[in-house]
């Protein structure tokens, strides 16, 4: 005779998630009517983040720092996924997402908004603490292991590195859109 099993836990309800589960994806002539009316824009621009919940991750950031679109291409990108919403804790459905079929393309129409990209390369020598983010603001993040695609870099304002002060070489995406983020929310806060 066998001994009765335990009953296997069950997993605890996401108390952040909301249940009702509904995600509007924008295309690319949506994104001058999101960003209308909007003075100091901050946008997300995720190249070709393929694992879910880093992306479910980067949207839950995002919304948390007040980021109005986050741009990603169709192609190359984890797909907006139950498991994408529910990491993202309500931020996949609270901040417009933007499939575009050519990110180029697209990082173009938010420069002719007066948007200046700012890009995520590790080989940068410049820090992403010297730069002036205030005002129109598109932080561009790469893939992860591989980073930004060449012709997304090239088509960036400006290249940064995020200081590191260990021994590993990068940050998990999702983490390195947070320190990002939150820089620039650290920057427009009103001096006391």
């Amino acid at each position: 005779m066998r001994p009765n099993r335990p009953e296997q836990p069950v997993a605890r309800q996401n108390r952040h998630s909301r249940s009702d589960n509904h995600v509007r994806v924008y295309e690319e002539g949506d994104i001058p009517a999101i960003l209308e009316g909007k003075t100091s824009p901050l946008v997300l621009i995720l190249d070709c983040v393929q694992d879910p919940h880093n992306l479910g991750a980067c949207l839950r950031t995002a919304d948390a720092a007040g980021v109005c679109a986050v741009i990603m291409p169709k192609d190359k990108t984890a797909p907006i996924t139950e498991t994408v919403v529910r990491v993202a804790c309500g931020g996949a459905e609270n901040i417009p997402l933007i499939r575009v079929t050519n990110l180029v393309r697209a990082m173009d129409k938010l420069k002719e908004l007066g948007i200046w990209l700012v890009g995520t390369a590790d080989e940068s020598t410049q820090s992403l603490y010297d730069l002036d983010l205030k005002g129109g603001i598109g932080i561009v993040m790469g893939a992860e292991g591989t980073g930004m695609r060449r012709l997304t870099g090239e088509h960036c304002d400006f290249l940064a590195k995020i200081p590191m002060g260990g021994k590993v070489d990068c940050l998990n995406v999702s983490v390195a859109t947070g320190v990002c983020l939150f820089e620039c929310v650290r920057q427009r806060q009103p001096k006391k």
